[in-house]
Parts: structure tokens; sequence; C-alpha cells
């Protein structure tokens, strides 16, 4: 299961990637590439709110796959070989001081 849940993750982050880079950091983003077009072409006016919608849906869903993960991690298990026993026994009792 964590290795669907770290697809999704990886997956999220390229659209992710994707979305941000094409973005305008002046806010125009698709709408300013299209001219006069933009109100012909599938509604492109409107790109840069489907763009922004569109980060914070991927943000709050890799923060909550991120979350869900841990989850389904299991704990490491410690393999106790009786080392640890030989060495306490190998060592000698304090001697009491008068």
């Amino acid at each position: 299961m964590i290795v669907i849940i770290t697809g999704l993750i990886l997956i999220a982050c390229v659209v992710l990637g994707f979305f941000i880079l094409v973005q305008n950091p002046k806010g125009g983003g698709l709408s300013g590439s299209f001219g006069s077009m933009s109100t012909q072409v599938m509604g492109v006016k409107q790109s840069g709110d489907i763009m922004e919608k569109g980060t914070w849906v991927l943000i709050s869903a890799i923060a909550t796959l991120c979350i869900v993960s841990v989850m389904f991690m299991t704990k490491a298990q410690v393999v106790d070989d009786g080392s640890s026993k030989a060495a306490q026994s190998k060592s000698a009792p304090a001697k009491k001081t008068k």
C-alpha cells in the first residue's frame, strides 16, 4: 500500500510542478499567451482560476497522502541476538566500599 501512496505523491508532485511552471507570476497565466482569442478558446480567460484551484487541490492532496502514508509504515523491528546480554554478563559487579 505504501508503494501506491508513494506513486500517487510523485505523480501529484509532477503535476503540481507543471501547474506552477505554466502560471505567469504576474497573474496572466495562459490567458496572456492567447491574446484576443482568450474568450473563444475553451474559456482560457479563466485559466488562472483553474490553475490556482488545481495548485491548492494538489497541495492539499500531497499533504493528505503524506499523512496517510505514515499510517501504513511499519516500525523497524530490533533483532536481539543476545549480544547485549552477553556484554552485561561479562562485566564484573561493582565492589562495595567500606
